[in-house]
C-alpha cells in the first residue's frame, strides 16, 4: 500500500538526485537506477513516477526553470528603472542557486537534448522566449528599435557563459560571469547615450 502524501516528496527527491547525478557525470550518461539510489527509492518507483530517464531529466529542468523564474520575478519586483530591470534579469541568471556546477551541467545537457527531443525543445523555447521578452521590455526604453538585437546579444552571452563554465573544471563564479554581461550592457548603452 503506497504511503499517502509521499509522491511529491519522492518526486522532489528524484528531481534533486537527477540534477546531482548529471552534475557528477557531466552528461546524461546516468541511469535511472543511479538516480533512484541517490534519491533513496527503487528504480521501479522512479519509472512509475516519471516513465523514463528523459522524463525525469525534463522534470529536473522544469524545476531548475521554476527556481530561475521565481528569482527573476523577485529581482524584477524591486527594479524601478528600465536599466534596473535588465540588470535584475542578468543577475538572476548568475545567482548562486542557478550558477552552480550541477545546474550548469544540466543546462549544457539540456541544450544538447533539445536538438533531438521535442519536449526539451519546447521547454527551451519557452525559456528563451521569456528571457528575450523580459530583456526587451527593459531594453526598449533604453535602445528603442534595437531592443530585440541587444536582447539577443545579452541572451547569447548568458548562454555562452553557461556553456564555457560547463566545459571548465574550476568552480564557476556567478559574480564574475554577471560582471562580464553587465560590462557588455554598459558598452552597448554608451552608444545610445
Amino acid at each position: 500500500m503506497p504511503k499517502l502524501g509521499m509522491e511529491p516528496i519522492r518526486r522532489g527527491a528524484l528531481v534533486q538526485a537527477t540534477i546531482h547525478e548529471i552534475g557528477r557525470a557531466g552528461s546524461l550518461d546516468v541511469t535511472v537506477t543511479q538516480i533512484a539510489k541517490r534519491a533513496g527509492v527503487s528504480s521501479a518507483l522512479a519509472h512509475h513516477y516519471f516513465g523514463g530517464k528523459d522524463q525525469i531529466f525534463l522534470a529536473a529542468m522544469r524545476h531548475i526553470l521554476s527556481v530561475y523564474g521565481a528569482q527573476v520575478r523577485a529581482a524584477l519586483f524591486g527594479a524601478i528603472s528600465p536599466r534596473d530591470r535588465v540588470e535584475a534579469i542578468i543577475r538572476a541568471n548568475f545567482e548562486a542557486g542557478n550558477f552552480r556546477p550541477e545546474v550548469i551541467s544540466a543546462w549544457l545537457n539540456f541544450y544538447v537534448m533539445s536538438q533531438s527531443n521535442d519536449g526539451a525543445r519546447r521547454l527551451l523555447r519557452v525559456y528563451q522566449h521569456r528571457l528575450h521578452s523580459n530583456l526587451v521590455d527593459g531594453l526598449r526604453p533604453l535602445v528603442g528599435d534595437d531592443a530585440h538585437d541587444v536582447a539577443d546579444t545579452l541572451a547569447s552571452m548568458i548562454d555562452g557563459l553557461y556553456i564555457r563554465h560547463a566545459l571548465r573544471e574550476d568552480t564557476p563564479s556567478g559574480v564574475r560571469a554577471c560582471d562580464r554581461v553587465l560590462a557588455c550592457l554598459d558598452v552597448i548603452l554608451e552608444t545610445y547615450a
